[in-house]
């Protein structure tokens, strides 16, 4: 582990703040393409939740001495309550959309937070570069979930998520967290993800009603599109 003041630390964690800026830029770009930037929030949101934070909590919870099957039961748990709160809180469409991508910025954030302990205990180049085209995902779904909603809104997010890895690494240092902490939290990330990226896929395709069609949308090409994108960061994170 190295002290969250290292040079490797410092710039990993602003290259990852500007990695995730530029990705929620890229999905406010023409924003009247909702059901594109849905699409591309989808693809990014499944690989992350897929293919990343639950097969790094299995493995995080068997070298913790944890049984894996509490990373499964917490991500369960959390796609469930947070399906709930979306159907039960919500008045409308739009309202479930905007409470699942708040949901998911905080899922983010958190999950942020902890690979600036990653970022704190590898002190590794190649982890930060890694990282850091894992944020541009990150930012691309978060900007994609709050594109309908004022700046004022996407952007206090946004700052949660670009100091998140300075955080986790600062904390880290001095504090380490619970060898078990870690993979539950992962877990509980994984499920809230996975539940924004079910209520993504619905809007994204919601216009059509037949797979030929859904197969040949631009929401598809762009599901694959940052599907893989995220596929290939996510393989040099693990």
């Amino acid at each position: 582990m190295v002290a969250a003041t290292d040079p490797v630390v410092l710039g990993g964690a602003g290259v990852m703040a500007v990695a995730t800026m530029g990705g929620a830029c890229l999905a406010r770009w023409r924003p009247g393409r909702q059901e594109l930037w849905f699409g591309a929030a989808a693809g990014a949101l499944l690989v992350i939740a897929g293919f990343h934070l639950l097969p790094d909590a299995w493995a995080d919870a068997r070298s913790a001495g944890l049984w894996p099957g509490t990373v499964v039961a917490a991500a369960v748990i959390s796609f469930t309550v947070a399906g709930a709160a979306g159907r039960l809180g919500c008045s409308c469409e739009e309202d479930q959309h905007r409470l699942n991508g708040t949901g998911a910025a905080a899922a983010l954030a958190a999950h942020r937070f902890l690979e600036g302990s990653a970022l704190a205990l590898a002190g590794s180049v190649t982890v930060a570069a890694a990282l850091a085209a894992h944020a541009l995902g990150e930012g691309l779904a978060v900007g994609a979930l709050l594109a309908a909603r004022p700046r004022r809104t996407l952007a206090p997010w946004l700052a949660v998520m670009c100091l998140g890895p300075l955080a986790g690494a600062v904390i880290t240092s001095a504090w380490p967290l619970p060898a078990a902490a870690g993979p539950v939290l992962l877990g509980v990330a994984a499920g809230i993800l996975a539940q924004a990226a079910q209520i993504s896929l619905g809007v994204a395709f919601r216009r059509l009603d037949r797979v030929a069609a859904v197969l040949a949308s631009p929401s598809a090409a762009a599901l694959a599109a940052s599907a893989a994108v995220t596929a290939v960061a996510v393989h040099f994170v693990g």
